[in-house]
């Protein structure tokens, strides 16, 4: 059964949990195509809900049960729960609506399973998959949901901006991360500034600490500058599903500036520079 269309006051509540859940997603969706916003919506608030279930859980099994519990929503075999759920509803409605492919979305989900645990990321071409099945695939998602017939040229914009997106969210959430164990730093970066997971969440030596941030941002700098790259070369009806990212350079160079500063403060824009931010990436079509 087909969940219903939003009434204004849903629509409405659901922007304001996406507005507490990921502000820069929201202000992004305003900018974006009005036609599309409601599937937007949708997906975004899927994204939010699981990114978030690390902070919700003491311990990974009940972050697992849930994860699974959206994979079967995904999958239609929980079709009576999801329409008590106004996100997976809605969600499900989408899918069905527009065809959504499922299978990123679930593996989306299969992704975020490390972010229960605190193991350690290996490399930068782990680093680059688990971009690549959670930052890369909603953004290649929201292409889809813009434009269908020229989100196939997207996989490579989608891949390399993903990474860099996930490297300037983990660089604002490095305080956080780092109180409560995890990191995600990959292993061979950390290596190459004489550091290891253990040393540089205690922070033993704020030198080591600030180049392993500088290469850190480097790292997603380059992957940046990639995205930037294919970008230009999209149709300009698909753009608009990258505007999240135009905030990502202006991270490298707060956490550039800050180095070791990172682990105490987080190197997030006032709100007022990200709308601008967002702003002049529309008008330009490009990030």
């Amino acid at each position: 059964m087909p969940a219903p269309p939003l009434t204004t006051d849903a629509r409405s509540r659901l922007l304001g949990e996406l507005r507490e859940a990921d502000i820069d997603r929201y202000l992004a969706l305003l900018l974006m195509p009005e036609g599309v916003r409601d599937d937007l919506l949708a997906l975004f608030l899927f994204n939010a809900e699981i990114a978030s279930i690390r902070d919700k859980v003491r311990e990974p099994l009940p972050g697992e049960v849930r994860l699974q519990w959206w994979r079967d929503v995904l999958s239609g075999e929980r079709d009576g729960e999801a329409l008590a759920h106004p996100i997976a509803s809605l969600l499900r409605g989408v899918i069905d609506r527009r065809a959504m492919p499922v299978a990123p979305l679930i593996a989306m989900c299969d992704a975020r399973i490390f972010d229960l645990y605190d193991d350690p990321m290996p490399d930068r071409t782990s680093y680059e998959g688990y971009a690549g099945e959670t930052a890369s695939s909603l953004l290649q998602m929201t292409a889809y949901l813009i434009d269908p017939e020229a989100s196939a040229l997207t996989a490579t914009a989608s891949g390399h901006a993903g990474v860099a997106q996930a490297v300037a969210g983990h660089l604002m959430l490095l305080p956080i991360s780092q109180a409560r164990g995890q990191l995600f730093i990959p292993a061979d970066l950390l290596s190459a500034t004489g550091l290891d997971r253990d040393s540089f969440l205690t922070g033993g030596n704020p030198g080591q600490a600030a180049n392993a941030v500088r290469a850190f941002a480097g790292f997603g700098r380059e992957h940046l500058e990639k995205a930037s790259t294919a970008i230009r070369d999209l149709p300009a009806s698909v753009t608009p599903a990258y505007l999240p990212v135009a905030l990502a350079n202006a991270v490298f160079d707060r956490a550039e500036k800050e180095d070791a500063g990172c682990l105490e403060r987080s190197v997030r824009m006032p709100q007022w520079r990200r709308q601008i931010q967002l702003w002049w990436a529309q008008r330009r079509g490009n990030i």
